[in-house]
């Protein structure tokens, strides 16, 4: 199992405790009780691999057609509309599309790029930490987009990502910032413990959307969306 370089400091972390841990048990055993000792260590490795599983990388094969967009975020979408008031600086009174993904505490967590991407905006916003299926949780919940310019298919159109707090997740992590590029598939940040991935693109770009409210979605391989030709 692989696990993500941006929750190092839990799983890593986490071994170095469970390994400690498992000195003492394993003293225990020997010296006082040998079925507490083995029940306790047992125990412990059993929390570290389903907090490791929570930064687990699975291989994914991207989707290698041209004009194709893929999932961002393993999960289920829970939402697919038009808005306007989506609070995107760079594309303010532009209408634009989004695709709204739930992730649970059992999906995979690292976000990865929809298409081939030229960061050119980046904003954190506070907030508060409603549940991720909380229809004010895109609005009112702790969140950061990264937005700019998306090829696939030969064409050029706006796009961003942002990614929602939840109720459990209360750290977001993202890496690129203005100026860099992302090709499509590559992770670029997580959210961790449980939250909610938006895909936004203009309603006139020509993206069709091949996903519907309910679908299970997996970052990568999943196609989301395809550019007309």
């Amino acid at each position: 199992m692989r696990l993500t370089k941006h929750g190092m400091r839990e799983w890593l972390g986490g071994a170095m405790i469970a390994l400690l841990l498992s000195l003492v048990w394993g003293w225990l055993a020997m010296n006082v009780c040998r079925t507490a000792g083995s029940i306790l260590l047992g125990l412990t490795w059993l929390l570290w691999l389903a907090v490791a599983a929570f930064f687990r990388v699975p291989n994914r094969r991207i989707i290698a057609e041209a004009n194709a967009l893929v999932s961002p975020a393993d999960g289920v979408v829970r939402d697919i509309e038009a808005v306007e008031d989506h609070g995107i600086e760079i594309f303010a009174g532009q209408k634009l599309m989004r695709v709204g993904i739930f992730l649970s505490v059992l999906d995979v967590h690292v976000n990865r790029a929809p298409c081939d991407m030229t960061v050119q905006f980046r904003k954190y916003k506070e907030g508060r930490f409603l549940d991720a299926r909380d229809k004010r949780c895109s609005k009112e919940n702790e969140s950061l987009v990264i937005a700019g310019i998306g090829s696939a298919g030969g064409k050029s159109f706006p796009v961003a990502i942002r990614q929602v707090s939840g109720a459990i997740a209360r750290r977001i992590v993202c890496v690129p910032q203005p100026g860099d590029t992302l090709k499509k598939g590559e992770i670029y940040g997580m959210i961790k413990f449980g939250s909610r991935t938006e895909l936004y693109f203009p309603c006139e770009s020509g993206i069709n959307v091949c996903v519907k409210v309910g679908d299970k979605v997996r970052s990568g391989s999943t196609l989301m969306g395809r550019v007309e030709n």
